[in-house]
């Protein structure tokens, strides 16, 4: 589906095979900078949500569907991202909302947590600050979404150059060793950390 934002389209793929009335959560995704919504660590989210009930929205965000690889002010995209949700929780009511992301796109997910009313955050390769850059932390983003009463998932690798979120910034940090900010190495491992934490979410649909 398509949803129009103030900077344009952005493109959503569903999965929901029990229907919006039948879905155990909503778990709407988000990729990095200048990827997609196909990147391996979120297929594999997506793979185990849908064994537990969940519906799934992929979403492509209005830069990446317009070809840029820049996704420009964080304020408009934000705004952006929220105009999705809304759209998006408007059609599957009040079932229990994750969103979550890689890189660019779990710096995204945490910052607007709180506003969306999320249950949760997947933070997929959080990128906590640019190589070479420890002055630069974003932790605050992490921080921001806590502090909002959202608990936040971060799942990195160990070799990650952004770096590696401390454990007291989020309610769990999974490292997966020998994992880069790709986190392509096993996508299965990336699943695997994700699938305990996201199950706190599902519930009898009868």
């Amino acid at each position: 589906m398509e949803i129009v934002t103030a900077r344009g389209p952005a493109e959503v793929t569903l999965d929901d095979p029990r229907g919006a009335g039948g879905a155990a959560f909503l778990l709407v995704l988000t990729h990095g900078s200048n990827g997609g919504v196909d990147a391996p660590d979120l297929l594999a989210v997506r793979e185990v949500a849908l064994g537990l009930g969940g519906a799934v929205a992929r979403v492509l965000q209005p830069f990446r569907a317009a070809g840029r690889r820049a996704p420009g002010s964080a304020v408009r995209q934000d705004e952006d991202w929220q105009q999705v949700i809304k759209v998006l929780r408007d059609r599957y009511g009040d079932l229990p909302l994750v969103q979550g992301g890689r890189s660019n796109g779990a710096r995204v997910a945490c910052r607007t947590a709180g506003a969306a009313g999320a249950a949760g955050v997947v933070a997929l390769a959080f990128p906590l600050r640019p190589p070479g850059r420890p002055d630069r932390s974003r932790a605050g983003e992490l921080r921001e979404a806590r502090d909002a009463g959202v608990e936040v998932l971060v799942v990195n690798g160990d070799r990650d150059p952004f770096g590696i979120p401390d454990p007291a910034d989020a309610a769990e940090v999974a490292v997966l060793p020998g994992e880069r900010h790709e986190l392509a190495k096993n996508p299965a491992a990336v699943g695997a950390a994700v699938g305990p934490w996201l199950r706190r979410w599902t519930r009898s649909t009868g």
